[in-house]
């Protein structure tokens, strides 16, 4: 297959995402305002608490089991690389370009989970259905490509609600914090204390400060990490993990890997097939919507957003430029020393987790807190 032929086949299940997204724009519009800001909010409560997790729930019962899952057990490693490379990567971002406080936390956000999302249950099968596709019969790529982007985006989500929404979360409440704090400033926490501290000496002179005898209390280690631990624990918000997505992906991890769940829920022939099906039938619903919030969103654009050129750059490079690369490195090395198989698709899948947009889940959880 020559160039061209893969540029086109690569670019369809693109331009299918653009259309939507530009549709969704249109709905926007101050001339049609059919998806305007409320019915967006609403639309993504619906996706947030029930499409999402339908689609994660449904496509990896149906595709995944504990046989499969045990040969791409890679996968989730070259997810947490992705992650923690777009996080490193992120901060050397912030660092570099001074990056006020309040948008420290969404630039590591985007930079390590931008490039994981929703798109690749509609890129994997689009590629597979094109004629001149590099990855066999259609049937048979359908079926391994729509496990693997199923895996991946239930492994994604975990990560997601785990770790890049506690980033953001923890940035947020700095920013807080700190504002919070700008009128006290002249007071001061310190962990000395002095024995005089608890006298009355606002009627007597006191003496110099040099012949005054201060002692500082030794706070043991184990009681450090104890504070510590606590306030880790105080700040990162566990009730995130159990987001309906993360709810839907152990579902679909323990209905796909049981098989007395799989034999009562998953085939045309088992008992609660109906319950497969209608949950399949509302996950179906998921991407065409996000999209359509995607291009209703976009349509605010930057508009006084004050955000520096130079940090979208500089985003712009790390999702599409140098994370690809890394994934590039990452997978070749994977091959190399056997740690994944020969599967191209396998193989094209990684290589899209460092690749491809995340769908505005954060944005989604940021729209229903306010």
């Amino acid at each position: 297959m020559g160039l061209l032929d893969l540029f086109l086949v690569a670019s369809i299940p693109v331009l299918k995402v653009l259309l939507i997204t530009a549709l969704g724009s249109f709905l926007a519009s101050d001339h049609v305002d059919i998806l305007g800001e409320s019915a967006r909010k609403h639309l993504n409560n619906v996706v947030f608490f029930v499409f999402n997790p339908a689609l994660v729930g449904s496509n990896l019962s149906n595709t995944v089991t504990f046989e499969n899952f045990m040969k791409l057990w890679f996968m989730p490693f070259n997810i947490l690389i992705a992650f923690l490379s777009g996080s490193a990567l992120g901060w050397l971002l912030v660092k570099v370009t001074g990056t006020p406080q309040h948008l420290k936390g969404l630039v590591l956000g985007a930079c390590a989970a931008g490039n994981l999302g929703n798109l690749l249950v509609i890129i994997i099968p689009a590629i597979c259905k094109e004629k001149g596709s590099p990855f066999g019969a259609p049937d048979v790529c359908h079926t391994y490509g729509l496990t693997y982007a199923s895996l991946s985006m239930a492994i994604g989500a975990i990560f997601l609600w785990s770790y890049v929404y506690n980033i953001v979360r923890i940035s947020s409440s700095k920013t807080i914090e700190k504002n919070s704090t700008d009128g006290s400033r002249g007071y001061i926490n310190t962990s000395c204390t002095d024995p005089f501290l608890s006298q009355d000496y606002s009627s007597m002179d006191l003496p110099d400060e040099s012949t005054i005898p201060s002692t500082c209390s030794v706070i043991p280690k184990s009681s450090t990490i104890k504070q510590y631990l606590r306030t880790f624990s105080a700040k990162i918000n566990l009730k995130a993990f159990l987001a309906p997505s993360t709810i839907g992906a152990i579902m679909g991890f323990v209905v796909g890997m049981v098989p007395q769940m799989r034999g009562l829920i998953i085939g045309r022939n088992a008992p609660l097939h109906v319950v497969q099906d209608s949950a399949s039938m509302i996950g179906d619903a998921a991407i065409p919507v996000v999209a359509l919030l995607i291009g209703g969103n976009l349509l605010r654009g930057l508009k006084g957003s004050n955000i520096q050129p130079a940090l979208l750059v500089g985003i712009i490079a790390v999702r599409y430029i140098f994370l690809p690369l890394l994934g590039i490195v990452t997978v070749k090395s994977a091959v190399h020393f056997g740690l994944v198989g020969s599967d191209p698709l396998y193989q094209f899948v990684l290589l899209l987790q460092f690749a491809v947009d995340m769908h505005n889940h954060i944005s989604q959880k940021m729209n229903l807190s306010r």
